[in-house]
């Protein structure tokens, strides 16, 4: 393990901050290149790669919020709680929930 100046706690925070970004940057550039779901998930060079680019840094937040759970700053249980809450907003406001 490479030694590290930042303690774990920053480095939790640090690194998921920096995966936010990340995967913020890719969401804005699918939608610059792309205007509906349906074309974005194309069989088209252009759309895989995007999609390949999606899933890596969604993954790496993912990665991130599951260190977050192993460290002991959030449990499942309390992200489950919090996504339901989402979720019902979203019935509300958005139309990606029917």
């Amino acid at each position: 393990m490479k030694d590290s100046p930042l303690n774990t706690l920053q480095q939790l925070m640090t690194i998921t901050m920096e995966e936010c970004g990340e995967l913020t940057q890719v969401c804005s550039k699918t939608m610059r290149k792309f205007g509906t779901i349906e074309e974005a998930l194309e069989d088209t060079t252009r759309a895989s790669v995007n999609r390949v680019k999606l899933i890596e840094e969604a993954g790496d937040v993912l990665c991130m919020i599951e260190l977050m759970v192993e460290h002991g700053l959030l449990t499942n249980e309390e992200l489950g709680v919090r996504v339901n809450v989402k979720r019902k907003k979203l019935e509300t406001w958005s139309s990606l929930i029917e």
